[in-house]
């Protein structure tokens, strides 16, 4: 059997046109050199057990789905081991190098997988180094892995389960405890490997959470360069979402707030901002810390930078600036400071139901916050402020949005606060003039 192959790029121009190349003719790819799993060209071809060629993509996602059996005879694996078929290889090399005018590109040898016993090792030389102190050594241990993890999604895999991840948080606080400018190198490149090895172990967390790994974060934060304050905010987000004793310990180092408030203000780029946004939050998100937190989120002028990120933001930057804002609105300085804002309550009920899910609760829960605590104004004699943003979500089409978001369904909390919402807005709304009761109704369907 033969497998065809339809050319799909343009013909090339041609002084002679008879010799230009037809786009619609088809090319026969030997059976062979298919992946009988996938059906497409093998890019790497290894042989089982039982004697059958597959690809090592394909093969190696069959096994990790939990399958036993070779997938062509049906027999019980005696072993996972894939033996690199390079007579295969090879002679697919040749062929696409024969057709390369029909625009076939000469496969790449592919590198051998990283293997456990590979990782296990460099790990004991990184650990020894570490001892001894030997910054060089380390920066070109910890350069080959990051290498082998460029390589392939497998090779990632397989440093993170056999214990790369605790072996580098221990060299990261110990050089750390050194002076920072002087490892910065090492430091930094510690860094860009842990983004990605994720959990740690609690050896690993326990090393990397501490006040010396802390203190090193921050100063990256604050100094580094671009790659490694983008770094830095990436590994404390990540810290941060495993264990709240985190960012209890992260909070009393010095300059923390300034820097991660900094990189939304003036930010690197959409990973940075999402990153620092998601440290706030966690930052933020305990009861025990809010008095102090919030308060100085507020003062460094988070609110309004919230603010300006929810006007345009995509998706998933917005879910996170409504979670931060809705933490700041649990204190009463939070809240201030939302009512300040003239924008905030056009763009909240704005993004109810035009982002997702998530951000429509977000976005009913702040509301329901800055309404339910809005006479707290007037007893602090503020007298027009009494029913002020309730009146400007009226005059934005709040009672509208929220009644469609009823009827729409929403979770059993969200429910509860849109009632109490709706409850307020019907108080006032017929104070107001602009009111039109036949809207309100519109977009509601009738029960029968």
């Amino acid at each position: 059997m033969i497998v065809s192959w339809r050319l799909r790029r343009k013909s090339k121009k041609n002084k002679n046109p008879s010799q230009e190349i037809n786009s619609d003719m088809e090319i026969m790819i030997p059976r062979h050199f298919c992946c009988p799993i996938s059906l497409d060209l093998m890019k790497d071809p290894v042989t089982l057990s039982t004697g059958i060629t597959y690809d090592r993509e394909s093969i190696e996602k069959w096994i990790e789905d939990g399958n036993i059996t070779c997938p062509v005879t049906n027999q019980v694996l005696e072993s996972f081991d894939q033996i690199p078929n390079h007579s295969l290889r090879k002679m697919i090399q040749d062929w696409g190098v024969e057709n390369r005018s029909y625009g076939f590109e000469r496969i790449p040898t592919p590198r051998v997988p990283v293997k456990p016993y590979e990782v296990s090792e460099i790990c004991r030389r990184v650990n020894v180094a570490t001892q001894r102190g030997e910054q060089k050594k380390c920066q070109e241990l910890v350069r080959k892995i990051k290498n082998w993890g460029k390589e392939s999604e497998r090779n990632k895999r397989c440093v993170v389960e056999n214990g790369a991840g605790c072996v580098l948080s221990a060299c990261f606080e110990s050089f750390a405890s050194v002076a920072m400018e002087k490892d910065e190198d090492l430091l930094g490149e510690i860094l860009s490997v842990l983004v990605w090895m994720f959990p740690l172990g609690e050896e690993g967390q326990r090393r990397l959470g501490s006040i010396k790994s802390l203190n090193c974060l921050v100063w990256f934060l604050k100094r580094g360069d671009l790659s490694a304050r983008q770094n830095a905010a990436l590994v404390l987000k990540n810290l941060l979402a495993l264990d709240q004793r985190h960012a209890n310990a992260l909070v009393k180092i010095e300059g923390v707030v300034e820097a991660l408030v900094k990189l939304i203000k003036a930010p690197i780029c959409p990973t940075a901002t999402k990153a620092s946004l998601m440290a706030i939050f966690y930052m933020t998100s305990s009861s025990s810390l809010n008095e102090t937190m919030i308060p100085t989120f507020v003062e460094m002028g988070l609110v309004s930078l919230i603010i300006e990120i929810l006007v345009d933001g995509d998706k998933s930057i917005c879910e996170k600036a409504l979670g931060v804002l809705d933490h700041i609105c649990d204190c009463k300085e939070g809240r201030e400071k939302a009512y300040e804002n003239a924008l905030i309550v056009a763009v909240l009920i704005k993004k109810i139901l035009n982002v997702s899910d998530l951000a429509s609760e977000l976005s009913v829960s702040i509301l329901w916050k800055l309404f339910k605590n809005y006479g707290e104004r007037s007893e602090d004699g503020d007298d027009d402020a009494e029913g002020g943003v309730v009146v400007e979500a009226l005059q934005v089409g709040a009672f509208q949005k929220l009644l469609v978001l009823l009827q729409v369904g929403c979770g059993y909390s969200t429910k509860e606060k849109l009632k109490e919402l709706l409850k307020l807005l019907n108080l006032c709304r017929v104070k107001l003039d602009c009111f039109d009761s036949s809207a309100d109704f519109k977009y509601v369907k009738r029960p029968y």
